[in-house]
């Protein structure tokens, strides 16, 4: 079993997981391992920030769109910031290597709708342009995006069911911890090892002596 500490989060950990690492495998419970494919989703979410819902598109040519047609319900895997930790990185010859991760396994239902089909692209788009010097737009294919456009679907997910695991450093002493937030070489790995010990670690990332 999982250190429970593990399981410590908030909506706004869930929110980035989804935003820096949108890609995500969709699977049809029960159905042949084969049918799973690897989708760019992006979440919707309440007025309290949780996430009720995610929005994508597929291929109409995926066995999955079938499968999800027949019966809706499906399986959401994210895989966030992930890396192997060596004792190199803890500062501790003594200690074992480990790998730490984050991830999220969410349920939910899909409703496929072609006029989401344009909308699911066009916020996919906006979201992984943002923030480029000249961010690309759908309309520069021009006649070629309706052609592309009947190939795909839209869909919208309700959310049934969440868990989530965030394995970031919380069970490690303060020395290890620190060592982990200030000299692990993946930087993505070290951010989140300190967002999810923001309670132990001062607003830099080193380690806050007045807090055990």
């Amino acid at each position: 079993m999982l250190n429970p500490k593990f399981a410590r989060y908030g909506s706004e950990d869930v929110r980035r997981l989804i935003a820096d690492y949108p890609l995500a495998w969709v699977l049809s419970p029960g159905a042949p391992v084969a049918t799973a494919t690897v989708l760019p989703l992006l979440g919707r979410y309440d007025a309290d920030g949780r996430l009720v819902g995610l929005v994508g598109h597929m291929s109409r040519r995926r066995e999955l769109h079938a499968l999800l047609q027949a019966d809706p319900q499906a399986h959401f895997l994210f895989t966030g910031p992930q890396g192997y930790v060596s004792p190199e990185h803890s500062g501790r010859r003594s200690w074992g290597p480990t790998w730490n991760y984050a991830t999220l396994q969410i349920e939910g239902e899909v409703h496929f709708d072609e006029a989401l089909s344009g909308p699911a692209i066009a916020q996919l788009v906006d979201h992984c342009e943002g923030g480029r010097s000249a961010p690309w737009a759908q309309d520069e294919l021009g006649a070629r995006y309706e052609a592309m456009l009947g190939a795909i679907i839209g869909f919208e997910v309700t959310v049934t069911g969440l868990d989530a695991t965030f394995k970031l450093a919380q069970d490690e002493d303060d020395e290890v911890l620190g060592n982990l937030a200030s000299g692990h070489p993946d930087p993505a790995l070290r951010d989140w090892i300190r967002r999810l010990n923001a309670d132990r670690l001062g607003p830099g990332g080193a380690l806050d002596k007045g807090t055990k």
